[in-house]
């Protein structure tokens, strides 16, 4: 099917759904609710549990997609110690899931990405908003994206949109874009209907409150891609070295982003940088684990230096499929953030200064990874403002802007300080 087909085909189906749903929340709203009074469900308010009610049927049933909850308030219910405090505190048990107090809940559709909306960054829907009796259901959807992960985008609010239709600062998704690992899904029952949800509901949880992305189909290349034999080798390389790393880092539960380099070549031309040889990534010193070195080692990557030590610069570099991968370990002294350097022959000491950054998802040769939100301040820091021009002689002593002079390491420390193999 042509690409432009699939978009049309994909609005065409939200459409006709939409459609549907509408329908039966107009037929519940002038005819169900007036036999029922101010009640729906054994005194729930009708606005509450109808709608759900409504909601599921009818559009679960009119797409081929998979519709699933993912309301946190309603997921955060379904632990084991949740569930008995519920037992004690709701007396009616016909609607002891969906009936919080909250006046949304959240739903997700699962749809493939068309190509040309990911390659242009075309308009797609987003999120849908559906009221009835005041109450609000929210479908935020999800897009498959080539690195197997699920992405959304922000909510887009025209600046004619009735402010008063729905209570936008109490909505849990759409304040920005968001990642998450495709979940397992399973079919359970709450409150008397079929329900699909996150099978780890407490994965998925977690992710939710560290799913802030950049926008998946908005960032532009700034230059195409080098399309030499050599770059195209490289590429490959980079990628089987990004993915084993993320693997080795995710078995161990190591959060990292890209840096440096890295990070540069993802926010500049949403690729790597061919002639940079090597990868860069960063980690908290927060998050460092005695068994990182043995974790790579393990995967097939051979150690190449361990420079610095946990209290004080430290970083490591390993070699696979003929590529370098540098870890920096990032310090945090409050109003500013560091990762530290040695040159191995003097023993000097350096330090690379970054004003204070958060995490966001992204995308880089198919794998979900984490860079700095505040890309800009980041890579200023370290390219200065002339960042997005290409610099091809670089030397990481002298060149990068926030570098600074650290002292020199103890020469009777060096044995134990500067290890290169």
């Amino acid at each position: 099917m042509p690409r432009v087909n699939r978009t049309v085909v994909l609005y065409l189906l939200l459409i006709s759904s939409s459609v549907f749903l509408l329908f039966q929340l107009y037929y519940y709203r002038k005819y169900v609710s007036k036999g029922t009074g101010a009640s729906g469900v054994a005194g729930v308010p009708v606005g509450r549990c109808t709608g759900v009610q409504v909601f599921l049927p009818g559009l679960g049933s009119s797409v081929r997609m998979p519709l699933f909850l993912i309301d946190t308030a309603v997921l955060s219910l379904l632990s084991q110690d949740a569930l008995r405090q519920r037992d004690r505190l709701v007396p009616e048990p016909h609607c002891g899931f969906l009936c919080t107090d909250r006046p949304i809940t959240a739903f997700a559709l699962q749809v493939a990405l068309p190509l040309a909306a990911e390659q242009k960054g075309d308009d797609i829907p987003l999120h849908f908003l559906f009221r009835l009796h005041g109450y609000v259901i929210q479908v935020v959807f999800l897009y498959e994206r080539s690195g197997n992960y699920l992405w959304h985008g922000a909510l887009r609010l025209h600046a004619d949109m009735d402010r008063s239709f729905a209570a936008f600062k109490q909505l849990e998704y759409g304040r920005h874009a968001g990642a998450y690992d495709r979940p397992e899904l399973v079919l359970t029952v709450l409150d008397g209907l079929d329900v699909r949800i996150p099978r780890n509901v407490t994965r998925f949880l977690s992710e939710q409150r560290h799913a802030v992305s950049w926008s998946a189909v908005t960032v532009t290349p700034l230059y195409p891609d080098d399309s030499s034999p050599d770059a195209v080798d490289f590429r490959r390389k980079v990628k089987q070295l990004l993915h084993l790393a993320a693997r080795t880092l995710a078995r161990i539960n190591v959060p990292f982003w890209l840096s440096s380099g890295t990070c540069l070549g993802w926010f500049r031309q949403c690729s790597v940088i061919s002639y940079s040889r090597d990868v860069d990534i960063g980690i908290f010193i927060a998050d460092y684990r005695p068994d990182i070195i043995s974790a790579f080692t393990d995967a097939g990557l051979k150690l190449k230096h361990k420079f610095g030590k946990v209290e004080d610069s430290l970083e490591l570099s390993f070699l696979s499929f003929d590529v370098k991968l540098d870890i920096f370990f990032f310090y945090d002294d409050g109003d500013v953030m560091w990762n530290g350097g040695t040159q191995a022959k003097s023993g000097r000491k350096f330090k690379y200064v970054f004003p204070p950054f958060s995490l966001c998802w992204a995308e880089l040769l198919e794998l979900k990874v984490r860079v700095p939100c505040e890309t800009v301040d980041y890579v200023t820091a370290n390219y200065g403002a002339s960042w997005s021009v290409p610099v091809r002689t670089w030397d990481w002593k002298t060149s990068p802007s926030n570098v600074m002079e650290n002292g020199v390491w103890p020469p009777g420390e060096w044995a134990e300080l500067i290890q290169v193999y």
